[in-house]
């Protein structure tokens, strides 16, 4: 399965919802392909100090992501697209028609709520932990419902 992560600079929560994803898919032999992408991302920017740290805490490295912005080809190879805000998913299918039925936020998909995720961009450290914990429970709730395998995919 083929899931897209999405945000604004994709230098904060997408590439850690990336990259928690990733770490969860490996321990969990889930077979998954995750990338992430900003619906206003500068192409090649650095993840966020913020981000980086955070993740480390975790024992991910993130070091190497580069942004990107989101691109047609990104969206028709995803089978599934979760985006941290409603702004997001609105901006993709005012944009994008055929991605109806396999864009959701995040919480949408985890809790059945259509709420954001916290935006830590240009705030502390605490506030990115609190990100990161926010998305790391949305995902364990995902994987526990079995919502990252195909047949399970139109919830």
């Amino acid at each position: 399965m083929n899931i897209l992560f999405v945000c604004t600079g994709n230098t904060c929560r997408s590439p850690m919802a990336q990259a928690l994803l990733k770490d969860m898919a490996e321990k969990k032999d889930l077979d998954l392909v995750v990338k992430s992408a900003g619906v206003f991302a500068f192409d090649g920017q650095r993840v966020s100090k913020e981000a980086l740290q955070v993740l480390k805490e975790e024992g991910i490295d993130i070091s190497n992501h580069r942004a990107n912005m989101i691109h047609r080809d990104l969206l028709e190879e995803s089978d599934l697209i979760l985006t941290m805000a409603k702004s997001h998913k609105e901006t993709l299918l005012s944009k994008y028609s055929f991605l109806k039925g396999k864009v959701f936020t995040l919480k949408e998909y985890a809790y059945g709520v259509e709420e954001d995720v916290l935006d830590p961009f240009g705030q502390g450290i605490d506030v990115y932990r609190h990100t990161k914990e926010e998305i790391k429970r949305a995902l364990e709730e995902i994987i526990e419902k079995g919502g990252f395998l195909d047949e399970n995919r139109h919830r």
